[in-house]
């Protein structure tokens, strides 16, 4: 299994559309800290998460929190970094962390994994990143295929 770990998500389609990616490739969703949206029965109907469900989701108050409870490798998707998302050797068990949409990862959160950051490339230079849940899906699909060999 792949972990995908998102920071204070604040936008609740973003989060919506990597349940829905979790829930089809069977990979867990940590949230972690402060949430933009609220996760209660009507809110989730409301916005047509009939598929909520079927999401293996773990609720972190804290990073701290996270960290206690998730033991595996971590690998932190920011930019910039190191190296890109293709040059890491994901593994069973590998965890991916995104910061949210307006403010990516704190700085301090960063620095803890200096030797497991990996980046998507940009190489028009136009924009610093891509939405959300198209990154996420970009490089959980990448560990997929390295670890089940899809």
């Amino acid at each position: 299994m792949i972990h995908v770990a998102l920071w204070e998500p604040e936008i609740p389609p973003n989060t919506g559309n990597i349940a829905r990616l979790c829930a089809a490739t069977g990979s867990r969703l940590h949230l972690i800290g402060r949430l933009g949206f609220r996760l209660d029965e009507k809110s989730l109907r409301r916005a047509g998460c009939d598929y909520w469900p079927a999401v293996d989701v773990v609720l972190h108050a804290t990073f701290d929190d996270f960290r206690t409870h998730f033991t595996g490798r971590l690998w932190v998707v920011d930019n910039p970094a190191p190296r890109t998302y293709t040059r890491a050797d994901y593994a069973d068990g590998d965890g991916l962390l995104f910061g949210n949409e307006g403010h990516g990862l704190p700085r301090e959160i960063r620095e803890l994994f200096p030797d497991s950051t990996v980046e998507i490339p940009m190489p028009t230079g136009k924009v610093r990143s891509i939405n959300l849940a198209t990154a996420a899906g970009v490089v959980l699909y990448e560990a997929l295929r390295q670890v089940h060999g899809w």
